[in-house]
């Protein structure tokens, strides 16, 4: 397992937004996490990103405990993430949003910069050129010298995963990436999401409400409700589990909603 949460708690004053939760995913697992909204799914993604510290159990990464540490150092272990409301900087252009991202894997420091020495240009050049490559995969890149903020919603939404695969991660956490996208959009984003799994050989946690696209893509699915899983399964088990259909959104909803 690259992934592991083992007895995961977090809570906020009285309410406990995860309520010992195991989880674990294996290196090239395409996992969805559902549930009502309020059940805990992003905190879990806090905890394991950093942004948040458990209260009680451990997460692992490749083995080693990651719980509690900075997220930038978790950034750098190989885990990368995005938001369920988009965290693009928007005053800079769509190649810089790349090129902030790999910087933290640049491998010269401070008087390098200043200096503007050999290596210094180097991995200026290389950056580039990755961020090319990138903006290339996500059909963005006509619009590198273009503000981030001024791009259409499902742009953003590309660029933040743009963004977020500029670190290289082994394991991406995409926060509800279909949020706001139209059909079409959705269409073209389930292709992109297993386009770059096979392509960067990636393992991916996927928060999600467009069943239709958690059905298509995911080869297990864990389900959320206060706090904890209470129901694991490949897609078809989790369509029928009574346990989804009167938690999720009703049982004339989700079977509809799911099909």
């Amino acid at each position: 397992m690259i992934l592991e949460v083992k007895g995961l708690s977090k809570r906020f004053g009285g309410i406990r937004a995860v309520d010992g939760l195991d989880l674990s995913l294996a290196s090239g697992e395409l996992v969805g996490l559902i549930g009502p909204n309020g059940s805990g799914k992003t905190t879990v993604f806090n905890v394991i990103t950093g942004i948040y510290a458990p209260d009680a159990g451990a997460v692992a990464f490749d083995g080693a405990p990651i719980g509690g540490l900075a997220p930038h150092r978790i950034n750098r272990m190989g885990i990368a993430r995005t938001f369920q409301n988009i965290r693009i900087f928007k005053n800079l252009s769509v190649m810089d949003n790349v090129k902030v991202a790999r910087h933290g894997l640049a491998r010269y420091g401070p008087v390098a910069a200043l200096c503007r020495t050999g290596r210094f240009r180097a991995a200026e050049r290389e950056m580039a050129e990755e961020g090319e490559g990138l903006l290339g995969i996500f059909s963005l890149r006509d619009r590198r010298d273009e503000l981030a903020g001024i791009l259409p919603y499902g742009d953003q939404r590309r660029l933040e995963i743009a963004r977020a695969l500029a670190s290289k991660p082994r394991v991406l956490l995409l926060d509800e990436p279909a949020a706001g996208m139209n059909p079409s959009e959705v269409g073209r984003l389930k292709d992109l999401i297993l386009g770059i799994r096979d392509r960067f050989r990636l393992t991916i946690l996927l928060i999600e409400h467009q069943m239709s696209l958690v059905m298509e893509i995911c080869e297990r699915i864990a389900v959320m409700d206060f706090g904890q899983v209470i129901a694991r399964g490949r897609p078809d088990e989790i369509r029928e589990d009574p346990r989804v259909i009167e938690a999720y959104l009703g049982a004339e909803t989700i079977a509809e909603d799911i099909e």
